[in-house]
Protein backbone atom coordinates (compact mmCIF):
# COMPACT_ATOMS: atom_id res chain seq x y z
CA UNK A 1 0.00 0.00 0.00
CA UNK A 2 2.66 2.28 0.84
CA UNK A 3 4.67 1.52 -2.46
CA UNK A 4 1.29 2.57 -4.16
CA UNK A 5 0.86 5.75 -2.99
CA UNK A 6 4.33 6.34 -3.53
CA UNK A 7 4.00 5.98 -7.19
CA UNK A 8 1.12 8.28 -7.25
CA UNK A 9 2.96 10.98 -6.23
CA UNK A 10 3.47 14.32 -9.09
CA UNK A 11 6.79 15.06 -10.75
CA UNK A 12 6.81 18.04 -8.69
CA UNK A 13 7.35 16.20 -5.49
CA UNK A 14 9.82 13.58 -7.21
CA UNK A 15 11.93 16.74 -7.99
CA UNK A 16 11.16 18.05 -4.45
CA UNK A 17 11.94 14.36 -2.63
CA UNK A 18 15.03 14.48 -5.59
CA UNK A 19 16.41 11.58 -7.57
CA UNK A 20 17.75 8.91 -5.16
CA UNK A 21 14.17 8.54 -3.39
CA UNK A 22 12.79 7.70 -7.23
CA UNK A 23 15.83 5.40 -7.03
CA UNK A 24 15.12 3.90 -3.61
CA UNK A 25 11.39 3.31 -3.91
CA UNK A 26 9.67 4.11 -7.32
CA UNK A 27 11.61 1.60 -9.24
CA UNK A 28 13.99 -0.71 -6.65
CA UNK A 29 14.34 -3.66 -9.49
CA UNK A 30 16.27 -1.13 -11.73
CA UNK A 31 19.64 -0.03 -11.44
CA UNK A 32 19.99 3.84 -11.07
CA UNK A 33 22.08 4.98 -14.15
CA UNK A 34 19.04 3.06 -16.30
CA UNK A 35 16.65 4.58 -14.24
CA UNK A 36 17.86 7.80 -14.78
CA UNK A 37 18.43 7.57 -18.45
CA UNK A 38 14.66 6.52 -18.69
CA UNK A 39 13.42 9.73 -16.55
CA UNK A 40 15.51 11.65 -19.12
CA UNK A 41 13.90 10.60 -21.84
CA UNK A 42 10.10 10.23 -20.56
CA UNK A 43 11.09 14.54 -20.21
CA UNK A 44 12.47 14.94 -23.31
CA UNK A 45 9.88 13.04 -25.29
CA UNK A 46 7.17 14.72 -23.31
CA UNK A 47 8.48 18.08 -24.22
CA UNK A 48 9.45 17.21 -27.82
CA UNK A 49 5.29 16.31 -27.87
CA UNK A 50 4.42 19.62 -26.18
CA UNK A 51 6.58 21.57 -28.74
CA UNK A 52 5.09 20.02 -31.45
CA UNK A 53 1.94 20.32 -29.85
CA UNK A 54 2.36 24.12 -29.53
CA UNK A 55 3.21 24.71 -32.96
CA UNK A 56 0.47 23.31 -34.59
CA UNK A 57 -1.45 25.32 -32.51
CA UNK A 58 0.09 28.17 -33.23
CA UNK A 59 -0.37 27.45 -37.39
CA UNK A 60 -4.02 26.88 -36.77
CA UNK A 61 -4.43 29.86 -34.46
CA UNK A 62 -2.99 31.90 -37.15
CA UNK A 63 -4.90 31.00 -39.67
CA UNK A 64 -8.00 31.14 -37.34
CA UNK A 65 -7.30 34.69 -36.41
CA UNK A 66 -6.42 35.93 -40.24
CA UNK A 67 -9.67 34.24 -41.02
CA UNK A 68 -11.73 35.93 -38.25
CA UNK A 69 -10.07 38.81 -38.92
CA UNK A 70 -11.07 39.24 -42.22
CA UNK A 71 -14.50 37.97 -41.73
CA UNK A 72 -15.05 40.89 -39.45
CA UNK A 73 -13.96 43.18 -42.01
CA UNK A 74 -16.40 41.68 -44.60
CA UNK A 75 -18.86 42.69 -41.54
CA UNK A 76 -17.87 45.62 -40.08
CA UNK A 77 -18.00 48.85 -42.84
CA UNK A 78 -15.85 50.97 -40.06
CA UNK A 79 -13.30 48.61 -39.35
CA UNK A 80 -12.82 47.98 -43.02
CA UNK A 81 -12.59 51.66 -43.66
CA UNK A 82 -9.68 51.57 -40.90
CA UNK A 83 -7.83 49.08 -42.67
CA UNK A 84 -7.82 50.82 -45.92
CA UNK A 85 -5.74 53.55 -44.31
CA UNK A 86 -2.79 50.83 -43.87
CA UNK A 87 -3.71 48.41 -46.17
CA UNK A 88 -2.18 47.76 -49.71
CA UNK A 89 -3.96 47.73 -53.15
CA UNK A 90 -3.94 45.80 -56.63
CA UNK A 91 -4.89 48.11 -59.44
CA UNK A 92 -7.07 47.09 -62.39
CA UNK A 93 -8.16 48.73 -65.80
CA UNK A 94 -11.19 47.13 -67.17
CA UNK A 95 -10.80 43.73 -65.64
CA UNK A 96 -6.60 43.77 -66.55
CA UNK A 97 -4.42 43.82 -63.64
CA UNK A 98 -1.55 46.09 -63.64
CA UNK A 99 1.69 43.80 -64.18
CA UNK A 100 5.23 45.04 -64.19
CA UNK A 101 7.77 42.62 -65.84
CA UNK A 102 10.60 40.54 -63.77
CA UNK A 103 12.66 38.38 -65.64
CA UNK A 104 10.42 35.18 -66.68
CA UNK A 105 7.30 36.17 -65.15
CA UNK A 106 5.54 39.04 -64.23
CA UNK A 107 5.27 41.02 -60.82
CA UNK A 108 1.93 42.60 -59.48
CA UNK A 109 2.93 45.70 -57.48
CA UNK A 110 0.93 47.25 -54.61
CA UNK A 111 0.22 50.52 -53.80
CA UNK A 112 -0.77 52.31 -50.33
CA UNK A 113 -4.03 54.39 -49.81
CA UNK A 114 -1.29 57.44 -49.86
CA UNK A 115 0.27 56.51 -52.82
CA UNK A 116 -2.95 55.90 -54.48
CA UNK A 117 -4.39 59.21 -53.76
CA UNK A 118 -1.65 60.81 -55.21
CA UNK A 119 -1.73 58.99 -58.11
CA UNK A 120 -5.86 59.90 -58.44
CA UNK A 121 -4.97 63.79 -57.57
CA UNK A 122 -1.97 63.70 -60.63
CA UNK A 123 -5.05 62.41 -63.09
CA UNK A 124 -7.42 64.69 -61.57
CA UNK A 125 -9.82 61.68 -60.09
CA UNK A 126 -11.52 62.11 -57.17
CA UNK A 127 -10.63 59.80 -54.22
CA UNK A 128 -14.23 58.50 -54.07
CA UNK A 129 -13.57 56.21 -56.53
CA UNK A 130 -11.45 53.82 -53.69
CA UNK A 131 -15.64 53.76 -52.76
CA UNK A 132 -15.35 51.06 -55.81
CA UNK A 133 -12.75 48.93 -53.90
CA UNK A 134 -12.96 45.25 -52.68
CA UNK A 135 -11.22 43.53 -50.41
CA UNK A 136 -9.23 39.98 -51.49
CA UNK A 137 -7.09 39.13 -48.53
CA UNK A 138 -4.88 39.79 -45.90
CA UNK A 139 -1.62 38.92 -44.67
CA UNK A 140 -0.65 37.06 -41.53
CA UNK A 141 0.16 40.47 -39.54
CA UNK A 142 -3.38 41.66 -40.65
CA UNK A 143 -2.64 43.84 -43.63
CA UNK A 144 -5.75 43.87 -45.37
CA UNK A 145 -5.65 43.45 -49.34
CA UNK A 146 -7.73 45.00 -51.93
CA UNK A 147 -8.06 45.56 -55.62
CA UNK A 148 -9.45 48.76 -57.43
CA UNK A 149 -10.32 48.81 -61.54
CA UNK A 150 -9.55 52.58 -62.78
CA UNK A 151 -11.24 51.83 -66.04
CA UNK A 152 -15.06 50.42 -65.24
CA UNK A 153 -16.55 53.59 -64.72
CA UNK A 154 -15.40 55.60 -67.75
CA UNK A 155 -16.89 57.76 -69.59
CA UNK A 156 -15.57 56.83 -73.16
CA UNK A 157 -13.19 54.29 -74.80
CA UNK A 158 -11.63 56.94 -75.83
CA UNK A 159 -11.10 58.85 -72.84
CA UNK A 160 -10.30 55.06 -71.14
CA UNK A 161 -7.55 54.41 -73.68
CA UNK A 162 -5.49 57.15 -72.95
CA UNK A 163 -6.22 57.44 -68.87
CA UNK A 164 -4.95 53.50 -69.50
CA UNK A 165 -1.63 54.81 -71.28
CA UNK A 166 -0.99 57.56 -68.80
CA UNK A 167 -1.30 55.45 -66.23
CA UNK A 168 0.94 52.77 -67.06
CA UNK A 169 3.62 55.24 -67.74
CA UNK A 170 3.31 56.93 -64.49
CA UNK A 171 3.36 53.27 -62.63
CA UNK A 172 5.85 51.65 -65.01
CA UNK A 173 4.04 49.07 -66.06
CA UNK A 174 1.19 47.64 -68.01
CA UNK A 175 -2.69 46.13 -67.80
CA UNK A 176 -2.55 42.83 -69.06
CA UNK A 177 -5.55 40.75 -69.46
CA UNK A 178 -5.62 37.86 -66.87
CA UNK A 179 -6.11 35.44 -69.89
CA UNK A 180 -2.55 36.39 -71.39
CA UNK A 181 -0.44 36.66 -67.46
CA UNK A 182 -2.07 34.29 -65.30
CA UNK A 183 0.43 31.81 -66.09
CA UNK A 184 3.27 33.83 -65.79
CA UNK A 185 2.65 34.82 -62.46
CA UNK A 186 3.65 33.38 -59.20
CA UNK A 187 0.95 31.04 -57.00
CA UNK A 188 -0.02 33.73 -54.54
CA UNK A 189 -0.28 36.71 -57.09
CA UNK A 190 -2.38 34.51 -59.55
CA UNK A 191 -5.11 34.05 -56.79
CA UNK A 192 -5.16 37.28 -55.25
CA UNK A 193 -5.75 38.65 -58.97
CA UNK A 194 -7.98 35.68 -60.01
CA UNK A 195 -10.16 36.46 -57.02
CA UNK A 196 -9.93 40.63 -57.67
CA UNK A 197 -11.00 39.80 -61.28
CA UNK A 198 -14.56 38.22 -60.07
CA UNK A 199 -15.57 40.25 -57.87
CA UNK A 200 -14.81 43.52 -59.40
CA UNK A 201 -16.25 41.93 -62.70
CA UNK A 202 -19.57 40.90 -60.24
CA UNK A 203 -19.58 44.10 -58.81
CA UNK A 204 -19.85 45.58 -62.42
CA UNK A 205 -22.34 43.62 -63.56
CA UNK A 206 -24.90 43.41 -60.46
CA UNK A 207 -25.54 47.06 -59.65
CA UNK A 208 -29.29 46.92 -60.59
CA UNK A 209 -31.63 44.83 -58.10
CA UNK A 210 -33.16 41.93 -60.36
CA UNK A 211 -36.59 42.59 -58.27
CA UNK A 212 -37.13 46.55 -58.24
CA UNK A 213 -34.56 47.74 -60.40
CA UNK A 214 -33.32 49.95 -58.20
CA UNK A 215 -29.41 50.91 -58.55
CA UNK A 216 -28.12 48.06 -55.70
CA UNK A 217 -25.52 49.55 -52.70
CA UNK A 218 -21.85 47.72 -52.21
CA UNK A 219 -21.06 47.46 -48.39
CA UNK A 220 -17.32 48.74 -47.70
CA UNK A 221 -15.43 45.39 -48.15
CA UNK A 222 -17.50 44.24 -51.58
CA UNK A 223 -18.22 41.38 -50.11
CA UNK A 224 -22.54 42.16 -51.09
CA UNK A 225 -24.46 44.33 -52.49
CA UNK A 226 -27.78 45.63 -51.35
CA UNK A 227 -31.01 47.28 -52.26
CA UNK A 228 -32.14 50.20 -50.75
CA UNK A 229 -35.62 49.38 -51.49
CA UNK A 230 -36.32 46.76 -50.41
CA UNK A 231 -33.40 44.98 -48.40
CA UNK A 232 -32.41 42.48 -50.74
CA UNK A 233 -28.96 41.08 -50.21
CA UNK A 234 -27.00 40.17 -53.05
CA UNK A 235 -23.53 37.93 -52.72
CA UNK A 236 -21.11 37.13 -55.16
CA UNK A 237 -21.48 33.53 -56.56
CA UNK A 238 -19.68 30.95 -58.48
CA UNK A 239 -20.17 28.61 -61.35
CA UNK A 240 -19.64 24.72 -60.43
CA UNK A 241 -17.60 23.32 -63.09
CA UNK A 242 -16.91 19.57 -63.39
CA UNK A 243 -13.74 18.53 -65.12
CA UNK A 244 -13.22 14.97 -65.45
CA UNK A 245 -10.09 13.05 -66.38
CA UNK A 246 -11.42 9.43 -68.08
CA UNK A 247 -9.41 6.22 -68.18
CA UNK A 248 -10.21 3.28 -69.00
CA UNK A 249 -7.03 1.96 -66.79
CA UNK A 250 -4.58 2.09 -68.98
CA UNK A 251 -4.97 4.99 -71.32
CA UNK A 252 -6.78 8.69 -70.51
CA UNK A 253 -9.43 10.23 -72.56
CA UNK A 254 -8.23 13.78 -73.47
CA UNK A 255 -10.25 16.36 -75.53
CA UNK A 256 -9.94 19.46 -77.44
CA UNK A 257 -12.07 22.64 -77.85
CA UNK A 258 -12.42 24.88 -80.90
CA UNK A 259 -11.83 27.57 -78.66
CA UNK A 260 -8.68 25.61 -77.22
CA UNK A 261 -4.30 27.17 -77.78
CA UNK A 262 -3.94 25.21 -81.13
CA UNK A 263 -2.33 21.67 -80.45
CA UNK A 264 -3.68 22.01 -76.79
CA UNK A 265 -5.65 18.98 -75.20
CA UNK A 266 -7.56 19.04 -71.57
CA UNK A 267 -9.73 16.47 -69.82
CA UNK A 268 -13.32 16.99 -69.83
CA UNK A 269 -15.67 19.74 -68.62
CA UNK A 270 -18.75 21.08 -68.16
CA UNK A 271 -21.35 23.14 -65.80
CA UNK A 272 -23.27 21.44 -63.86
CA UNK A 273 -27.17 21.53 -63.97
CA UNK A 274 -29.57 22.87 -61.56
CA UNK A 275 -30.72 19.85 -59.62
CA UNK A 276 -27.60 17.87 -60.34
CA UNK A 277 -25.33 16.21 -57.89
CA UNK A 278 -21.83 15.96 -58.74
CA UNK A 279 -21.72 12.54 -59.49
CA UNK A 280 -25.39 12.93 -61.70
CA UNK A 281 -23.18 15.92 -63.47
CA UNK A 282 -20.14 13.63 -64.27
CA UNK A 283 -21.59 11.26 -65.74
CA UNK A 284 -24.14 13.20 -68.08
CA UNK A 285 -21.40 15.19 -69.10
CA UNK A 286 -19.45 12.49 -70.32
CA UNK A 287 -22.11 10.59 -71.86
CA UNK A 288 -23.51 13.99 -73.67
CA UNK A 289 -19.45 14.76 -75.23
CA UNK A 290 -18.33 11.18 -75.89
CA UNK A 291 -20.58 8.78 -75.50
CA UNK A 292 -19.14 6.53 -72.60
CA UNK A 293 -20.76 5.46 -69.58
CA UNK A 294 -18.76 5.67 -66.14
CA UNK A 295 -18.42 2.62 -64.56
CA UNK A 296 -16.77 4.67 -61.02
CA UNK A 297 -15.34 8.10 -60.32
CA UNK A 298 -13.83 9.84 -57.63
CA UNK A 299 -13.15 13.45 -56.19
CA UNK A 300 -9.81 14.48 -56.93
CA UNK A 301 -9.76 18.20 -55.66
CA UNK A 302 -10.92 22.20 -56.71
CA UNK A 303 -10.22 25.04 -58.07
CA UNK A 304 -11.54 28.71 -58.37
CA UNK A 305 -11.34 30.01 -62.16
CA UNK A 306 -11.76 33.20 -63.24
CA UNK A 307 -12.57 32.42 -66.89
CA UNK A 308 -15.06 33.19 -68.23
CA UNK A 309 -16.72 34.29 -64.94
CA UNK A 310 -15.76 32.84 -61.77
CA UNK A 311 -16.36 29.55 -61.58
CA UNK A 312 -15.49 26.42 -59.06
CA UNK A 313 -13.75 23.43 -61.05
CA UNK A 314 -13.91 20.51 -59.10
CA UNK A 315 -11.84 18.05 -60.54
CA UNK A 316 -12.62 13.84 -60.60
CA UNK A 317 -11.42 10.84 -62.58
CA UNK A 318 -13.70 8.81 -63.93
CA UNK A 319 -13.34 4.64 -65.17
CA UNK A 320 -15.10 3.12 -67.93
CA UNK A 321 -15.50 -0.41 -68.58
CA UNK A 322 -12.18 -1.62 -70.95
CA UNK A 323 -15.00 -2.97 -73.40
CA UNK A 324 -16.34 -0.40 -73.84
CA UNK A 325 -14.07 2.81 -74.90
CA UNK A 326 -15.80 3.59 -78.63
CA UNK A 327 -16.53 7.24 -78.72
CA UNK A 328 -19.27 8.95 -80.01
CA UNK A 329 -17.65 12.64 -80.31
CA UNK A 330 -20.14 15.53 -79.99
CA UNK A 331 -19.29 17.60 -82.86
CA UNK A 332 -21.32 20.87 -81.29
CA UNK A 333 -19.31 20.08 -77.53
CA UNK A 334 -15.80 19.00 -79.12
CA UNK A 335 -13.35 19.92 -82.03
CA UNK A 336 -11.57 16.30 -81.23
CA UNK A 337 -11.09 13.57 -78.34
CA UNK A 338 -8.46 10.78 -78.26
CA UNK A 339 -6.96 8.42 -76.01
CA UNK A 340 -3.47 8.85 -74.84
CA UNK A 341 -1.00 5.83 -72.90
CA UNK A 342 0.77 6.59 -70.21
CA UNK A 343 4.36 6.79 -71.63
CA UNK A 344 2.53 9.38 -73.92
CA UNK A 345 0.95 11.65 -71.26
CA UNK A 346 3.93 11.03 -69.35
CA UNK A 347 6.25 12.40 -72.36
CA UNK A 348 4.42 15.80 -72.60
CA UNK A 349 3.98 16.11 -68.78
CA UNK A 350 8.46 16.14 -68.55
CA UNK A 351 8.93 18.78 -71.45
CA UNK A 352 9.42 22.42 -69.97
CA UNK A 353 7.47 24.25 -72.42
CA UNK A 354 5.22 21.98 -74.70
CA UNK A 355 3.18 24.35 -76.62
CA UNK A 356 6.45 25.61 -78.33
CA UNK A 357 7.80 22.02 -79.07
CA UNK A 358 4.35 20.62 -80.23
CA UNK A 359 4.37 24.22 -82.93
CA UNK A 360 8.12 22.81 -83.92
CA UNK A 361 6.60 19.40 -83.86
CA UNK A 362 8.42 17.84 -81.32
CA UNK A 363 5.46 16.60 -79.89
CA UNK A 364 2.01 15.36 -81.36
CA UNK A 365 -0.41 17.89 -78.61
CA UNK A 366 0.52 19.95 -75.00
CA UNK A 367 -1.39 19.81 -72.31
CA UNK A 368 -2.62 22.95 -69.99
CA UNK A 369 0.21 24.69 -68.14
CA UNK A 370 1.11 23.76 -64.40
CA UNK A 371 -1.21 25.85 -62.75
CA UNK A 372 -4.89 24.69 -63.79
CA UNK A 373 -6.05 22.07 -62.51
CA UNK A 374 -5.92 19.76 -65.29
CA UNK A 375 -3.00 19.92 -65.19
CA UNK A 376 -2.95 18.52 -61.92
CA UNK A 377 -5.36 16.38 -62.62
CA UNK A 378 -3.38 14.31 -65.27
CA UNK A 379 -0.13 14.28 -63.38
CA UNK A 380 -1.72 13.07 -61.07
CA UNK A 381 -3.10 9.62 -63.01
CA UNK A 382 0.07 9.64 -64.89
CA UNK A 383 1.79 9.20 -61.40
CA UNK A 384 -0.95 7.36 -59.32
CA UNK A 385 -2.28 5.05 -61.47
CA UNK A 386 -3.79 2.72 -58.70
CA UNK A 387 -6.95 4.39 -56.61
CA UNK A 388 -9.76 3.55 -54.94
CA UNK A 389 -12.59 4.92 -56.61
CA UNK A 390 -16.32 4.71 -55.72
CA UNK A 391 -19.23 3.22 -57.81
CA UNK A 392 -20.82 5.90 -59.88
Amino acid sequence: MKEANLRTKTAHEIGRLGVPWLFGFLRPRKAPLREFRDLTMSLYCGTACRRKFFWCYRLLSTYVTKTRYLFELKEDDDACKKAQQTGAFYLFHNLAPLLQKSERQYLAPQYSLLELERLLGKFGQDSQILEDSVLIGCSEQQEAWFALDLGLNSSSSINASLQKAEMETALQGSFIKLTKSLFELNVKDASLLSTAQALLRWHDTHQFCSRSGQPTKKNVSGSKRVCPSNNIIYYPQVAPVVITLVSDGTRCLLVRQSSFPKGMYSALAGFCDIGESLEETVRREIAEEVGLEVDRLHYSASQHWPFPNSTLMIACHATVKPGQTELQVNLRELEAAAWFSRDEVATVLRRNNPSNQQQSGAVPFWLPPKLAIAHQLIKEWVEKPTCSPLPA
